[in-house]
Protein backbone atom coordinates (compact mmCIF):
# COMPACT_ATOMS: atom_id res chain seq x y z
CA UNK A 1 0.00 0.00 0.00
CA UNK A 2 1.29 3.24 -0.98
CA UNK A 3 1.76 6.61 1.78
CA UNK A 4 -0.47 8.48 0.02
CA UNK A 5 -3.42 6.28 0.29
CA UNK A 6 -3.05 7.01 3.42
CA UNK A 7 -3.99 10.38 3.13
CA UNK A 8 -7.69 11.83 3.04
CA UNK A 9 -9.67 12.57 -0.36
CA UNK A 10 -10.81 16.22 -0.65
CA UNK A 11 -8.85 17.87 1.40
CA UNK A 12 -9.69 20.95 0.34
CA UNK A 13 -13.41 20.13 1.01
CA UNK A 14 -12.61 18.91 4.56
CA UNK A 15 -11.21 21.90 5.20
CA UNK A 16 -14.20 24.29 4.17
CA UNK A 17 -17.04 21.63 6.01
CA UNK A 18 -14.63 21.79 8.77
CA UNK A 19 -14.15 25.32 8.97
CA UNK A 20 -18.29 25.64 8.72
CA UNK A 21 -19.00 23.73 11.83
CA UNK A 22 -16.27 24.95 14.17
CA UNK A 23 -18.47 28.94 12.86
CA UNK A 24 -21.51 27.14 13.53
CA UNK A 25 -20.49 25.57 17.18
CA UNK A 26 -19.40 29.24 18.21
CA UNK A 27 -21.71 31.63 19.25
CA UNK A 28 -22.44 34.84 17.94
CA UNK A 29 -23.05 38.14 19.14
CA UNK A 30 -26.75 38.20 17.53
CA UNK A 31 -27.00 41.93 18.77
CA UNK A 32 -24.38 42.44 15.64
CA UNK A 33 -25.68 40.61 13.13
CA UNK A 34 -29.42 41.55 10.96
CA UNK A 35 -32.43 40.42 11.16
CA UNK A 36 -30.95 38.70 7.26
CA UNK A 37 -27.75 37.45 8.68
CA UNK A 38 -29.74 35.94 12.09
CA UNK A 39 -31.76 34.24 9.65
CA UNK A 40 -29.45 32.69 7.33
CA UNK A 41 -27.16 31.96 10.59
CA UNK A 42 -30.59 29.69 11.85
CA UNK A 43 -30.79 27.98 8.76
CA UNK A 44 -27.05 27.00 8.56
CA UNK A 45 -27.96 25.56 12.12
CA UNK A 46 -31.19 23.92 10.75
CA UNK A 47 -28.72 22.24 7.95
CA UNK A 48 -26.32 21.38 10.88
CA UNK A 49 -28.78 19.47 12.65
CA UNK A 50 -29.94 17.36 9.67
CA UNK A 51 -26.58 16.68 9.27
CA UNK A 52 -25.97 15.81 12.73
CA UNK A 53 -29.31 14.03 12.76
CA UNK A 54 -28.20 11.60 9.29
CA UNK A 55 -24.97 10.57 10.82
CA UNK A 56 -26.73 9.36 14.12
CA UNK A 57 -29.08 7.36 11.85
CA UNK A 58 -26.32 6.08 10.40
CA UNK A 59 -24.40 5.21 13.36
CA UNK A 60 -27.37 3.45 14.65
CA UNK A 61 -27.66 1.58 11.51
CA UNK A 62 -24.46 0.57 11.51
CA UNK A 63 -24.05 -0.94 14.83
CA UNK A 64 -27.80 -2.55 14.77
CA UNK A 65 -25.81 -4.34 11.46
CA UNK A 66 -22.82 -5.10 13.85
CA UNK A 67 -25.39 -6.68 16.59
CA UNK A 68 -27.09 -8.61 14.41
CA UNK A 69 -23.91 -10.14 13.04
CA UNK A 70 -22.10 -11.07 16.24
CA UNK A 71 -25.46 -12.12 18.31
CA UNK A 72 -26.23 -15.06 15.09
Amino acid sequence: MASDDLDPQNTQSQNTRSAQRSSLAESKDLDALSIEAIGAYIEDLKTEIVRAEAAVLAKQAARAGADAFFKS
